[in-house]
């Protein structure tokens, strides 16, 4: 294994359930388990889901914290889209195109885990938007403060 990859730990309540959602659900595969804890591959990027004790609350909106991935190519995003439904994820926020007709145009779906994680997935319509387009000042959606 050559490249870098990306790894999240995030707070689950329950390993089978987290099984549920993302090996069955999203297709991850399923790496080292403990009671406490296991290890996920989503798409060549490690999740280590970790049992806390602690209340799991839902946010009051997709920010400040979400995670997700960024779909360089676009049918592998309705892939994901397609099978989420199949499965009957529960979606936070439903697909739809974000900034249409600007450089930093494109598709992204939110689902929400049983553990109230948001994750979002998108495809941009232009590549450099992903860390490029600089003199765009957008990012997310306008959030009252």
């Amino acid at each position: 294994m050559n490249q870098t990859i990306f790894h999240l730990a995030f707070p689950v309540a329950d390993i089978f359930q987290t099984k549920a959602f993302y090996a069955e659900g999203l297709g991850c595969e399923i790496g080292r388990e403990s009671p406490s804890a296991i290890i996920l591959n989503l798409h060549g990027h490690q999740l280590v889901a970790h049992v806390t004790h602690e209340p799991l609350v839902p946010q009051k909106g997709i920010y400040p914290r979400h995670f997700g991935l960024v779909f360089t190519i676009e049918s592998s995003w309705e892939d994901l889209l397609v099978r989420a439904q199949q499965r009957g994820l529960q979606f936070y926020q439903q697909p739809r195109k974000r900034f249409i007709d600007s450089p930093l145009e494109h598709r992204t779906f939110f689902l929400v885990d049983p553990f109230h994680n948001l994750l979002e997935f998108k495809h941009y319509t232009r590549s450099s938007a992903i860390f490029g387009e600089v003199g765009c000042s957008s990012i997310g959606d306008k959030v009252a403060l």
